[in-house]
C-alpha cells in the first residue's frame, strides 16, 4: 500500500533542486527566517480554498504563513476581513490575532523560487500537496484561484482540460465535480501599482466567492 501524500511537504523537502540550493542561500543570510516550504494555513474545515503562486523570500518565505510580511498580503487579509472570512487583526506577523473563518490559503509552489518565477517542472513537481489539499476537503464549495499560474495548476490538479477553462479577472467557472472556481489578477504590488488590478476589482471577486460558499 502506498503512503498518503501529506498536504504539506516537510521543511526540509528535497525535491526541487534549484529551490533547495536558493533555500539554502537564505538560510545563510537569514538564519532567523522559516527558510522552508510553507504550509497552508487557514480554517480546518474550509468552503474555500484560494490557490497562489508561491511564498515572496520577504514575505512568507521570512515568516512562514503565506501572505504575511508583504504587500500582498495587506491587501489579500484586509479584503477577506471585509466579506467575513477573516477576524482579528493582521499585523504581518505569523503571531498576529489574524485567524481565517470558511477559508483555506495554499500555494502552488511551497518554496520561495529565484526571481519569484518557479519553472514549469518545479510547480508539477509541487502540484502532489495541492492535490492532496483538495482531496482532504472535500467540504469545500469553491475554489479562487490568484493569477494564471495558480488557475492552471489548480485546473491540472483536478484532471481538468486547461483549454475548456480560460483564465481571466473576475471569470467564474462551473468545474467537472461541480465546485465553482472564481479567477482574480494576483493581488501583488506590481498588479496594484500598475492599475492592472484595483481595490475594487479585488473585491468583487473575493465578494462573489464569499457569498458563493454561503448559499
Amino acid at each position: 500500500m502506498t503512503a498518503l501524500t501529506p498536504t504539506n511537504p516537510s521543511h526540509d523537502c528535497p525535491l526541487c533542486p534549484r529551490l533547495v540550493a536558493f533555500r539554502e542561500e537564505a538560510r545563510a543570510k537569514f538564519p532567523d527566517w522559516h527558510n522552508g516550504p510553507v504550509p497552508n494555513w487557514g480554517d480546518e474545515a474550509p468552503r474555500l480554498l484560494i490557490v497562489g503562486l508561491a511564498p515572496g523570500l520577504k514575505g512568507a518565505n521570512r515568516t512562514g504563513r503565506p501572505f504575511t510580511g508583504d504587500y500582498a498580503g495587506d491587501l489579500l487579509y484586509a479584503t477577506l476581513k471585509k466579506f467575513g472570512l477573516a477576524e482579528g487583526e493582521y499585523e504581518a506577523d505569523p503571531h498576529d490575532s489574524l485567524v481565517l473563518r470558511d477559508t483555506l490559503i495554499v500555494n502552488s509552489v511551497r518554496c520561495v523560487p529565484p526571481q519569484n518565477k518557479p519553472t514549469g517542472a518545479e510547480i508539477a513537481t509541487c502540484r502532489q500537496f495541492l492535490v492532496a489539499t483538495i482531496k482532504a476537503n472535500p467540504q469545500a464549495k469553491a475554489m479562487l484561484a490568484l493569477g494564471r499560474i495558480g488557475h492552471d495548476s489548480l485546473l491540472s490538479a483536478l484532471g481538468e482540460r486547461r483549454a475548456a477553462f480560460k483564465f481571466g479577472h473576475g471569470a467564474t467557472h462551473r468545474l467537472s465535480d461541480g465546485r465553482m472556481l472564481f479567477d482574480s489578477f494576483h493581488c501583488s504590488r506590481y498588479n496594484t501599482n500598475t492599475g492592472r488590478l484595483t481595490t475594487e476589482m479585488f473585491e468583487d471577486v473575493i465578494g462573489r466567492a464569499a457569498a458563493y460558499i454561503r448559499e
